[in-house]
């Protein structure tokens, strides 16, 4: 079924105005008021995201697998209960925010016919399965004039906040390098798709589970959680973490977008059109900004991780995850500089960032009339497009030069088909 709020219309270019002006207006809410809160997906991650909005009226709960919506709709039993969230958005008038824990390949379709009616929008990360998406969500954003915030927790931590205040401060000297791993990816990857068809449960909805994505026979290799490896769904490792490692760089760093990606795999030359690789590392090259020198950011998953650093004290090995900044003069292990003897010499830099009252609450205030939230989609849609452009170069093998206002690569326009992809028939964005 498909209501007024099925398709969202609109391309790349040429129709601002037009969207601008079918954008409804978000309901002033007071201060001491509580919002009417919607969750779109509520049957994994969603219901953690329930629960810190619990202070708040939950007044619609969504998901296309009731069985594993079961937990949410029974803790909330008071919130009417939908399937399809275009019906949920077409019927359910008094919805002031909408909470969004799907699976990536559809947080674009929701999120976006959410801010079109004038909903405020907290989405998971990533904030969309591709770079399109991306800027197309943080356009839509800026024209609704709503809250938004995209769901990497972390940046609204203090060890954020130090992060950004050491090196504000100099304590490594300018950063030339940052090197970010990660452990994921915990799912199946570089895998073909399974031969096998699965019975589907009769409380799943296979065909609204899809939604966007190329129709395919329903196998529990998919569904539940492990859609995370398979390019019709989700964004691998790096689309995994990312968003949340990659947020605080940016921040601390100034960064906007890079000049070229590269990346190479466990691929070794032969992309798997299905899944994502075991392992990879990506290399993004930033231009100098604000007195800052070009810097280097690397990505590692798979297991993989950057040389131990020659600060590092013996006896101490990196984490399973983490971020390494080299600098000038020195070098720092997420929030703390290495060696020890360093960081307790040098002790607590200066405070220059005013310290998050909570990640949800940044989002709350936002919805209220207060001031961005720290991952607002202006902000989450520039680290999503970067991110996301790792997984192009995936695809490629090569080094690709970006044009950031043109939105393409110049050096291999082949590439630029990644960027976006086919929907299928009933879906538009």
């Amino acid at each position: 079924m498909m209501g007024a709020a099925a398709t969202v219309a609109g391309c790349a270019t040429g129709t601002t105005a037009t969207r601008a002006s079918r954008v409804a207006a978000a309901r002033r809410v007071s201060a001491n008021e509580k919002l009417n809160i919607a969750g779109i997906g509520i049957g994994g991650q969603g219901y953690g995201d329930m629960e810190n909005c619990e202070r708040h009226n939950i007044v619609a709960l969504c998901d296309v697998d009731w069985r594993k919506a079961r937990r949410t709709f029974k803790k909330y039993p008071n919130a009417k209960q939908y399937k399809d969230f275009r019906v949920m958005l077409e019927k359910q008038k008094d919805i002031d925010a909408v909470v969004i824990a799907t699976p990536d390949h559809t947080h674009a379709f929701s999120a976006m016919a959410a801010m079109q009616l004038g909903k405020h929008v907290y989405c998971e990360k990533p904030l969309t399965h591709s770079v399109y998406e991306a800027r197309r969500l943080a356009q839509a954003a800026r024209e609704a004039k709503v809250g938004t915030q995209m769901g990497n927790s972390g940046q609204a931590s203090n060890a954020s906040r130090l992060m950004c205040e050491y090196i504000w401060d100099g304590a490594i000297g300018p950063v030339r390098e940052v090197h970010v791993w990660s452990n994921r990816p915990i799912w199946p990857q570089q895998v073909d798709r399974p031969k096998e068809v699965h019975p589907v449960h009769d409380m799943l909805d296979w065909d609204l589970w899809l939604g966007p994505a190329p129709e395919r026979p329903f196998n529990r290799i998919y569904h539940p959680f492990r859609w995370r490896g398979w390019w019709d769904f989700g964004t691998g490792a790096l689309g995994d973490i990312g968003c949340h490692a990659f947020h605080p760089i940016f921040r601390a760093l100034k960064l906007g977008y890079p000049t070229s990606v590269q990346a190479t795999s466990t691929y070794n030359g032969k992309v798997n059109e299905e899944t994502y690789p075991l392992a990879s590392i990506v290399h993004y090259q930033f231009p100098a900004r604000e007195k800052m020198p070009p810097v280097k950011l690397t990505w590692y998953d798979g297991g993989l991780k950057p040389r131990r650093p020659d600060e590092l004290e013996e006896g101490h090995d990196l984490d399973e995850g983490g971020t390494l900044f080299i600098g000038d003069k020195g070098a720092m292990l997420g929030h703390m500089l290495i060696p020890d003897s360093k960081q307790r010499e040098y002790g607590q830099p200066p405070k220059m960032l005013p310290r998050s009252p909570g990640h949800f609450e940044e989002w709350f205030e936002a919805c209220k009339g207060g001031g961005p939230a720290g991952a607002n989609f202006d902000i989450a849609g520039l680290v999503t497009e970067v991110v996301l452009l790792g997984n192009v170069a995936l695809r490629t093998g090569k080094k690709l030069q970006w044009d950031a206002p043109g939105m393409q690569f110049t050096n291999m326009p082949e590439a630029n088909q990644y960027l976006r992809r086919e929907y299928r028939r009933g879906w538009s964005l």
